[in-house]
């Protein structure tokens, strides 16, 4: 049976703020006696608002009423009310995401947003969900290749690795389109490391300078060269380690990159390099994406047309709920609800091999720790063909050392697991660990990469506990 629901994304980004209204069209995919597989089948984008550059009191802080003007004002051109809407997803990126009231915008929203998900992402989470918007996880899955997506916005650039549909790695540098601004012809403001690479290679640029065309063109073949660095088209020089946001570290030179997709709002200039109006936005965003189309180490891979560009962001949310039998679960007590979590998930095949799943669940945890601290994560992955008694136990020690950063958390060990295992797994986890660790473990749950969960309080006497997976839509 289908339900039809609305959805709605916002996206508050360093340099721009957007609204994408969706009807989503969910189904049931399991039979009758199975446990639910809720899948959304159909969506449709009927409302895309108008792009805003981001309002800021100061360079420091997000203007919160600015921001919830702007989605009012939304809803009311989309014709929505927040009643209407059963889903949607509220996402903090980029440099807004580490302003010191970013939590506080999250708040204003509240009563816009209601019961969605709500997620401040940090460069490495980001770097994800701009690549997903893109399209560069499908595109590897679907042409079994390697494909890094390239998110230039205006203060970060996020890359994200793909192989076959499996991520590789992530990073982040210090360069976008809004790294110099540009007002009444002369620059405005230029970012510290931008002002400290021109100056190495004997440009000098400084506030109240004339925007000068051809010496802000060769600032930005300088970041379309580093940019080919972090790709590893180009040898990585002794300047390159300090372009990386909040001392982050490369993707992996291997598995080599093949392909490459472009998003953010530079990318437009990428796939449609123009000589007019350089300035038109205020800043060196069009100069910078015509400095990485030309640059001649692009040519060492595909470039692949993105599903998006500016618009590779979340839509929305779509949700489901299942319930789990209590005879297959394992939880702590007094620690239900939990809200909001996100998933770390832990692909088929990373998962055929223990040593692999721990190295991914390891791998994985730097994506969750959007203001450098670990925060609460579910650990999913199928579990199939791990039901003796002895599998599970080795099972439970490859959690273990993947996971070590969680266990060493404050929050629970949280395991979502497709086969029905969870009781047996999260007995072996508690032993384990010596019962000096709060541990969830539900079963029958299928998810995917990007999603989150929701674990109401025990119902029937402990024997059921309710569960909602939030899954995340993109446009591509």
């Amino acid at each position: 049976m289908q339900e039809i629901v609305k959805s709605v994304g916002i996206d508050i980004g360093t340099s721009t703020t957007q609204l994408v209204f969706s009807r989503l069209v969910v189904e049931n995919l399991a039979g009758s006696y199975a446990v639910p597989r809720v899948c959304i089948v159909e969506k449709e984008v009927v409302y895309r608002s108008d792009i805003y550059f981001t309002p800021l009191i100061s360079t420091t802080e997000i203007d919160a009423e600015g921001v919830k003007e702007i989605v009012r004002s939304e809803y009311k051109k989309a014709g929505m009310h927040p009643s209407d809407l059963q889903t949607g997803a509220v996402i903090i990126t980029g440099e807004t995401a580490r302003k010191q009231n970013a939590n506080q915008v999250l708040e204003a929203l509240s009563d816009l947003a209601g019961d969605f998900v709500v997620a401040t992402a940090g460069p490495d989470l980001e770097s994800v969900l701009s690549a997903r918007g893109a399209g560069a996880d499908k595109i590897s899955e679907d042409d079994r290749t390697t494909v890094a997506n390239v998110d230039v916005g205006g203060g970060t650039s996020n890359i994200a690795l793909y192989q076959k549909g499996v991520l590789r790695g992530v990073s982040c540098l210090d360069i976008g389109g809004r790294l110099i601004k540009i007002q009444d012809g002369k620059i405005s403001y230029i970012f510290h490391k931008t002002q400290e690479l021109a100056a190495a290679h004997g440009i000098r640029i400084q506030v109240g300078d004339k925007a000068d065309v051809s010496m802000l063109t060769r600032v930005c073949e300088l970041m379309a060269e580093h940019l080919m660095q972090a790709l590893y088209l180009k040898p990585q020089d002794s300047e390159h380690a300090g372009l990386y946001t909040n001392d982050g570290k490369p993707i992996p030179a291997e598995p080599a990159v093949k392909g490459v997709t472009f998003s953010g709002g530079v990318a437009d200039y990428i796939y449609k390099p123009t000589a007019d109006n350089v300035f038109r936005y205020g800043d060196i965003g069009v100069l910078l994406g015509r400095a990485i189309r030309n640059h001649p180490a692009l040519a060492q891979c595909t470039l692949y047309q993105a599903a998006e560009t500016i618009r590779a962001t979340v839509v929305g949310a779509g949700t489901h709920t299942t319930e789990v039998s209590g005879s297959t679960i394992s939880y702590a007590q007094d620690r239900l609800p939990i809200k909001n979590i996100p998933i770390l998930k832990v692909s088929e095949e990373d998962e055929a091999e223990l040593e692999t799943l721990a190295s991914s669940i390891r791998n994985q945890m730097p994506l969750y720790r959007p203001e450098g601290k670990p925060e609460q994560i579910a650990i999913s992955f199928t579990g199939r063909g791990r039901t003796s008694f002895a599998e599970v136990q080795k099972l439970a020690e490859a959690i273990i050392e993947g996971a070590k950063e969680a266990i060493e958390s404050q929050f629970p060990l949280v395991i979502v697991v497709e086969n029905d295992i969870g009781k047996v797994l999260g007995n072996a986890l508690k032993v384990k660990l010596n019962h000096e660790k709060d541990v969830i473990c539900i079963d029958g749950i299928r998810t995917l990469s990007g999603d989150y969960v929701d674990i109401g309080e025990p119902l029937a006497g402990g024997h059921v506990v309710p569960v909602v997976i939030k899954t995340l839509i993109f446009n591509s």
